[in-house]
C-alpha cells in the first residue's frame, strides 16, 4: 500500500491506525496458505511483526534454516518436520533451545538421522509436549524410549516401525508417560505382552491403541479390556490372538467404539461372539481378510446394537452370510465389501434392503453383481453419500442410471473399470453434490456424457479418466470451465487430448495434482500454461509425453513452488530443463527413467542443486555413472535411490520419438 502525506507532511500508512486486534482478526480468517500469510507479513513492518507472533504451526521445507524460521516465530507451539528428511540430535537440540515451553507437538515421522540424544534434549527444555510422532525412526533404541519416558505431560506418542525399541523401553514409557490417551505401536516387532501390559496397567487414560503386527498373546488382552477410557483398539495382523483370548471380552469393555482385528486369523464367529456379551457400545468393527462371513458369524454380532459401520473387504462371503446381517435389527450406516469372494445379487439385495440408513457402500471387485443389486441399492439406499464400485464388470450400462435417478445425496462415487456409457453420466450428473468422481477405464464414455458432468457436478474436487479413450479436449475444457474447484485430474493415457485441455485446466487455480501419463498430443506450451495458472501443483506425472521438453520445466521453476513430486519419465527434458526444476524448494521426489539427452554431468550437478529430495528413482546404467562421494552425500541428506533396470519401452505412435542407438537411459 502506498504511504501518503498527512496534512503535516509526514509520511504516514493507513494501516498503522488499526489496533493489533483488528489485524489478528484479519489473520484469523486467512487460510493455511503460508504464501497468504507470508504476503501478509510484507504488507508493513506493524504487520510483518504480529504475524510473527501470531502464528503457532510451522512446517518447514529444510533443517538448515531452523535457527533464522524459529527467531523469527518465537510462539510456535506446532512443529511439523515430515518434509525435512534429515533432522538431526543439532536440529533437536536447536529447537529445545528456541521454543522450550511453548512447544506442544512436534512430528518426526520422516527423519531417521537423530537419536537418543537429540530426543532427551527435546523432552528436557520442551516439558509441555503433549504430542510426538517418531514413526519410521527405525534406528532408535531402549535409550530413547527411556528419554521419551521423561515427557510427564505427553498425551500422543506415535511410535510406529521402531523396530529396534522392546518391552524395557516400552516399561519405561508407561511409568513415566501416565497422561498418555493416544499411543501407536505398529510394527514395533520388539514390544510384545510385557510392554503391552505395562502400558495398560500404568496408563489408565489411553483412548487410542494401535497394537497392529505385534508378536502379542492372549496374555495382555485382560489389562488392555480394563481401561476404562479404551475407544479405539486396533490389532490388526495380531496372530497371537485367538478364540480363547477375547473370550475376556464378556467381562466388559463399556467404553470401546472402534474395534479392528483384520488379518487375525486366528479368530472365528467363537471368539467375536464375546464381543456382544460386553462391548455393547461398538460403532465400528473392522474384520477385514478375517474369517468367512457365515450365519454363524452374522449370529455372533447380531446384538451389537450401537453398531453403525463393517468392514468385511477381502472375506470369503457366503450368500447366507449377508442375508444373515440383512436380518440385524441395528441399522447399519457403513458396509466395506471390497474384494469379497461370494458376494452375489441375491444376498446382496437382500442386505440392502433391509439396511436403508447406508451412507457408504464398497463393493469393490464384487464381480457377480449385476443390475437386480444395483436396482435394490438404488430403491432402498437413496441417502448413499459414498458408492464405490470399481471393476463391477457384470454391471450393465442401464444400471448406472439408476444411480443417477435414486441416489441424489452421492458424493464419492468411484466407477472405475466398468460399462457405463453416456447415458450412464448424464443420469449421474443429477447427483450435484459429487466431489469425487471416478471414471478410469470407462472405455463407452465420451464428452458428451463428461459435458452433462460437468455442466452440473460444479463441486467436483477430483476427477479421474485414466484410460478412458474417449474422452476428449471438449469435456475437459467443459469441467475446466464449470469446476473451478477441482484439485485433482487424472487423463493419463486419454490418447486425444493436447494442449488445448491444459490451456482450460490452467483456469483451474486450485489444482494441485495432474496426471497427463501418455499423453502423446501435450507440449511445452500447454505445461507452461499449467504452471502460470495452477501455482498449486504439488504433484505432476508427465511419463511418455514425449513432446514435453526443458521450455515446460523452466515456467514450473518459475511459478510452482509447491511442487513436491514429478515423474520426467521418456519425455524430452534435458539437463538444462532438470537443473532449472532444482530450483524449486518443495521438491522431494522425482521420477527421471529414459531421458535420452540427459549426461551424468547434468544429473550430478541438478541433484546436488535439490537440497530437500527424498526420494530419486533412475535408471540402473547411471549408478556407475554418478560420483560415489554425491550418492553418500545425498544419502547421508536423507535421500533414497531406487535403481531400476527396464529396457526401453517405446509407444506405437507415429508421434513417438524413434530409439537412438545412444539412448541407453
Amino acid at each position: 500500500m502506498k504511504k501518503q502525506k498527512s496534512n503535516d507532511g509526514l509520511i504516514c500508512n493507513h494501516f498503522d491506525r488499526l489496533s493489533e486486534e483488528i489485524i489478528l482478526s484479519i489473520l484469523d480468517c486467512l487460510n493455511d496458505n503460508p504464501l497468504d500469510k507470508k504476503s501478509f507479513s510484507l504488507v508493513c513492518r506493524s504487520f510483518y511483526g504480529i504475524e510473527s507472533r501470531h502464528r503457532k504451526t510451522l512446517k518447514p521445507l529444510r533443517s538448515d534454516h531452523l535457527t533464522t524460521t524459529l527467531k523469527r516465530y518465537p510462539h510456535v507451539t506446532k512443529l511439523d518436520l515430515s518434509l525435512c528428511p534429515r533432522i538431526t540430535d543439532d536440529s533437536l537440540t536447536i529447537i529445545s533451545v528456541f521454543c522450550k515451553k511453548m512447544l506442544r507437538s512436534i512430528d518426526l515421522s520422516r527423519s531417521k538421522f537423530f537419536t537418543h540424544l537429540g530426543v532427551s534434549n527435546l523432552v528436557m527444555y520442551c516439558p509441555n509436549l503433549v504430542e510426538l510422532d517418531l514413526s519410521n525412526a527405525t534406528e532408535l533404541r531402549d535409550t530413547a524410549a527411556a528419554a521419551i519416558a521423561e515427557a510427564k505431560n505427553l498425551e500422543m506418542l506415535c511410535l510406529a516401525r521402531c523396530k529396534s525399541i522392546t518391552d524395557i523401553g516400552i516399561g519405561c514409557i508407561a511409568v513415566g508417560c501416565r497422561k498418555l490417551r493416544l499411543i501407536n505401536l505398529k510394527w514395533c516387532m520388539g514390544v510384545g505382552d510385557l510392554g503391552v501390559g505395562l502400558i495398560a496397567v500404568k496408563c489408565k487414560e489411553i483412548r487410542s491403541l494401535d497394537l497392529s503386527y505385534l508378536p502379542i498373546t492372549n496374555k495382555c488382552l485382560p489389562p488392555i479390556l480394563k481401561l476404562q477410557h479404551l475407544e479405539d483398539l486396533v490389532l490388526e495382523g495380531c496372530f497371537g490372538v485367538d478364540d480363547d483370548g477375547l473370550a475376556v471380552l464378556k467381562q466388559g469393555c463399556k467404553s470401546l467404539k472402534t474395534l479392528d482385528m483384520s488379518s487375525c486369523q486366528n479368530v472365528s464367529h467363537v471368539g467375536l461372539s464375546s464381543l456382544t456379551s460386553g462391548t455393547v457400545c461398538i460403532q465400528q468393527l473392522i474384520l477385514a481378510y478375517g474369517c468367512p462371513v457365515t450365519p454363524a458369524l452374522a449370529d455372533s454380532l447380531q446384538k451389537l446394537s450401537m453398531l453403525q459401520s463393517i468392514k468385511l473387504d477381502g472375506c470369503m462371503i457366503t450368500c447366507s452370510g449377508l442375508k444373515s446381517i440383512g436380518n440385524w435389527c441395528v441399522s447399519l450406516r457403513e458396509i466395506s465389501l471390497s474384494k469379497c469372494l461370494g458376494v452375489t445379487d441375491e444376498g446382496l439385495s437382500s442386505l440392502v434392503t433391509k439396511h436403508k440408513d447406508l451412507r457408504k457402500l464398497d463393493l469393490t471387485c464384487c464381480r457377480k453383481i449385476t443390475y437386480d443389486s444395483i436396482s435394490h441399492i438404488t430403491n432402498s439406499c437413496t441417502s448413499l453419500t459414498s458408492l464405490r464400485m470399481e471393476s463391477c464388470t457384470m454391471v450393465p450400462r442401464e444400471a448406472f442410471v439408476l444411480i443417477g435417478q435414486h441416489c441424489h445425496s452421492l458424493e464419492e462415487l468411484d466407477l472405475t473399470d466398468n460399462e457405463i456409457g453416456d447415458e450412464g453420466l448424464k443420469s449421474i450428473s443429477r447427483c450435484s453434490k459429487l466431489s469425487s468422481l471416478k471414471l478410469g477405464i470407462c472405455l463407452n464414455i465420451t464428452d458428451e456424457g463428461l459435458t452433462h458432468i460437468g455442466m452440473r457436478c460444479s463441486k467436483l474436487i477430483e476427477l479421474d479418466l485414466y484410460r478412458s479413450a474417449g474422452i476428449t479436449d471438449l469435456g475437459i475444457s467443459v469441467v475446466a470451465r464449470c469446476c473451478t474447484a477441482l484439485e485433482m485430474i487424472n487423463i493419463a493415457y486419454c490418447k486425444d487430448i493436447t494442449d488445448s485441455s491444459l490451456l482450460s485446466l490452467s483456469k483451474c487455480s486450485k489444482l494441485s495434482t495432474l496426471e497427463s501419463r501418455g499423453c502423446l498430443l501435450i507440449t511445452s506450451f500447454g505445461l507452461a500454461a499449467i504452471a502460470v495458472g495452477c501455482k498449486l501443483l504439488t504433484k505432476l506425472d508427465i511419463k511418455k509425453c514425449y513432446n514435453i521438453n526443458d521450455a515446460g520445466m523452466i515456467p514450473l521453476a518459475r511459478f510452482c513452488h509447491k511442487l513436491g513430486q514429478i515423474n520426467l519419465s521418456y519425455s524430452s527434458v534435458t539437463d538444462v530443463g532438470l537443473l532449472a526444476l532444482a530450483s524449486i524448494s518443495c521438491l522431494q521426489s522425482i521420477t527421471i527413467l529414459h531421458l535420452k539427452n540427459l549426461t551424468p554431468s547434468g544429473l550430478t550437478a541438478a541433484l546436488l542443486a535439490c537440497g530437500r529430495l527424498t526420494k530419486v528413482k533412475l535408471h540402473a546404467s547411471f549408478k556407475s555413472l554418478l560420483p560415489k562421494p554425491l550418492l553418500q552425500h545425498l544419502e547421508a541428506r536423507g535421500c533414497v535411490f531406487q535403481w531400476r533396470d527396464k529396457v526401453f519401452q517405446a509407444e506405437l505412435d507415429p508421434i513417438c520419438w524413434k530409439l537412438q542407438p545412444q539412448d541407453i537411459y
